[in-house]
């Protein structure tokens, strides 16, 4: 019986793993890899041999490329084990019209600490008053019901 305990204690330590659980996302090593890139030297088909294909590009000028690497690892056991940032890389790179890079700016985590942040907000231009409402509203009732048979249901129905 004795031994029964042994083998079962031995299968749960042997599962357990003393190293940290890493996740990573983006691009492995951008730190080391965004510094061969030359500025005006290094073209669009460089920057993709190196880097690959960007993360993400801007959604108002095409000719900026984002990369990304991020890395999270479990925190202490305290925290209950919740995933911690540790590692956090921007890399925004701007291309010119000839495909030639024109700038690079890189972020790492503290650096991103340290950016301010616009507390502004942005209204809704959609009010209940306005004409773009009223319009769409009206053609959403003209989809819903294009023959008007239900103003006339309501009709007869007030009628009573």
């Amino acid at each position: 019986m004795n031994k029964l305990y042994i083998f079962f204690l031995f299968l749960i330590l042997s599962n357990c793993s003393f190293k940290p659980v890493v996740k990573h996302h983006g691009v492995p090593s951008l730190e080391k890899k965004q510094k061969s890139l030359i500025i005006s030297k290094t073209n669009k088909n460089d920057i993709i041999k190196i880097l690959g294909i960007p993360s993400t590009t801007s959604k108002f000028d095409n000719n900026i490329w984002i990369y990304i690497e991020r890395k999270q690892t479990q925190s202490k056991l305290k925290n209950l084990g919740r995933m911690k940032i540790f590692k956090n890389d921007v890399l925004v790179l701007e291309i010119d019209d000839y495909g030639i890079l024109n700038k690079k700016e890189f972020y790492n985590k503290d650096d991103m600490e340290n950016i301010k942040i616009s507390e502004a907000t942005t209204e809704s231009g959609f009010k209940k008053n306005s004409f773009i409402y009223e319009f769409l509203s009206s053609m959403r009732q003209k989809i819903d019901d294009p023959l008007g048979q239900r103003a006339k249901k309501r009709k007869e129905i007030m009628k009573r």
